[in-house]
């Protein structure tokens, strides 16, 4: 795994081997190697790259899955766990509840994502940066059938790993649904309203902030890019309050699944 030099430590004399395995996948997932929802490497591969065997590996994984850090997956291995299988469905289902608190997730957006960028545009790496950029690319190409939304959260997801904050991912995981609900109405008329060009602008902003390596240009970006999302979001329910000639639904149910 990249980054990773497990093999140049080894377990005090007091540490049986398992455990001293369980405290370097801990490391790993503490230092973002290992991100929410991402499968670990095999039994085999995890016992080549930490010198000890397969069955300290699976003492060592059993108790992580004990411990409420991992979960198995159906067909055979194992995942990093999020909280977001327990939050999304109650989450979700409060944010379309009423318009006012779809509103506050934006501005909470608006605090982590801001801070996520400013991040970002400090510890970068070049690859990271390059990802962002690659992805902002294929944004940009026309009749793509809805792939703009699905590049729009990925986007969204490069800056927050380019933040290098593991804590900072899984609180990211934990909001994923919504949050895809969300970018997927942003690229759905009556949402966006020929405004596909202003959303890619607002984007490479943030990506020109971050490969200039300008922490307040980064978090300026991305606050005015939500901003503006978030007045979207108010003018389309005045527009739809009883009483007005408009028929549209600001929720995100109403437009994304």
């Amino acid at each position: 795994m990249p980054g990773t030099d497990d093999s140049a430590h080894v377990p005090s004399s007091s540490q049986r081997i398992s455990e001293w395995v369980a405290q370097q996948l801990l490391d790993r997932i503490a230092r973002g190697e290992l991100v929410p929802g991402e499968r670990l490497p095999g039994e085999r591969q995890l016992a080549e790259q930490l010198h000890v065997s397969r069955v300290s590996v699976r003492a060592a994984l059993q108790k992580l899955k004990t411990q409420g850090f991992l979960t198995a997956v159906q067909g055979g291995g194992t995942r990093v766990v999020s909280s977001a299988g327990v939050m999304d469905g109650a989450l979700t289902a409060m944010v379309r509840s009423t318009h006012q608190n779809l509103c506050d997730l934006v501005e909470i957006r608006m605090a982590l994502e801001s801070w996520a960028a400013r991040r970002a545009a400090e510890r970068a790496t070049q690859e990271q940066i390059d990802t962002i950029g690659r992805i902002l690319a294929a944004m940009t190409e026309t009749n793509r059938d809805g792939g703009r939304a699905a590049d729009d959260m990925d986007f969204h997801v490069a800056v927050a790993q380019a933040s290098g904050s593991p804590v900072y991912l899984h609180l990211l995981s934990t909001i994923r649904d919504i949050l895809g609900n969300m970018v997927e109405m942003k690229h759905t008329e009556p949402f966006m309203e020929n405004h596909e060009a202003l959303m890619i602008e607002h984007h490479r902003a943030i990506h020109q902030a971050l490969a200039r390596r300008d922490p307040d240009g980064a978090a300026n970006a991305v606050t005015a890019h939500l901003g503006w999302i978030l007045a979207r979001y108010r003018t389309m329910s005045d527009q739809s309050a009883p009483g007005t000639d408009g028929a549209t639904d600001a929720s995100p149910s109403a437009n994304a699944n």
